[in-house]
């Protein structure tokens, strides 16, 4: 102990090393992981610019047939391509940016570092996967001011349309990490973008899926964003209540998915 001039007491004060609780370790991970995120150029084109873009051309000029059924008037495009978008958006920031982004991490040794520390690889995961939510917040709200600027009329209700999303979101990050825990950085570039595009035009996105084969369909039928994208049309567009198909089929992407990455996912 010792006495300061005024006269006060001050104590001998010794650090105490050891680990933030992990709540706060994974906060800030995704604070993090956020900010990466939306500093990078290319990330902000394929997750942003590229579903609006897509959006607008598609609502606009007459390329696409929109399915019998749909209501009529001059949002009828836009009432069916603005979810499927928002499940491409979903698709572009959960599995092919994060994919991407986590690849590279691994090449350049970033998650050799963090495999020292002490947050642990579920963490890590959980860390991502918060920032994609935070990054899909951004998108989906400019998403939706864009279709409501072309004359989109959304029904259903939000929490259904959240729940799908969050599964979604779930999925196709517990997949993107999959691939970027296993494969090269290379390999990883060129599969997340290679899914990408086959999932823009065989994931009932942009082009129905009842223009496929019907041998096709069964399987197409069966795909995350397939799911995604068709729960989200059953609630926007025609106003449906829970599709529980749906859910449970991003349920099990979900899962499978998750676990995988987090059993299979090698820091180096």
């Amino acid at each position: 102990m010792t006495t300061t001039e005024a006269g006060g007491v001050t104590g001998t004060f010794s650090p105490r090393p050891g680990a933030a609780p992990l709540p706060r370790m994974i906060r800030a991970q995704a604070a993090l992981e956020t900010r990466m995120l939306l500093r990078n150029g290319e990330q902000l084109l394929l997750t942003v610019i590229i579903p609006t873009l897509l959006l607008v051309l598609f609502s606009a000029v007459d390329i696409i047939a929109v399915p019998t059924g749909t209501a009529g008037g001059a949002g009828r495009s836009v009432d069916f391509l603005a979810p499927g978008v928002l499940a491409l958006a979903v698709l572009s920031t959960a599995f092919t940016g994060q994919a991407i982004a986590t690849g590279f991490e691994r090449r350049y040794g970033v998650l050799k570092r963090l495999a020292v520390s002490p947050l642990p690889r579920w963490g890590l995961m959980t860390a991502k996967t918060c920032a994609v939510l935070v990054t899909e917040v951004l998108q989906i709200a400019l998403l939706t001011a864009v279709a409501l600027a072309l004359g989109w009329s959304p029904h259903g209700s939000p929490l259904t349309v959240a729940l799908l999303l969050l599964l979604g979101t779930a999925a196709f990050s517990g997949l993107g990490l999959l691939m970027a825990g296993t494969l090269k950085a290379e390999a990883t570039l060129a599969a997340a973008n290679l899914v990408f595009l086959l999932l823009l035009v065989g994931g009932g996105v942009i082009v129905p899926l009842d223009k496929f084969p019907e041998a096709a369909q069964g399987v197409l039928g069966l795909l995350p964003i397939t799911a995604l994208s068709d729960g989200l049309r059953e609630v926007l567009q025609h106003g449906a209540g829970i599709p529980w198909p749906d859910l449970g089929i991003l349920a099990v992407w979900a899962a499978l998915g998750l676990g995988a990455a987090a059993r299979f996912f090698r820091w180096e």
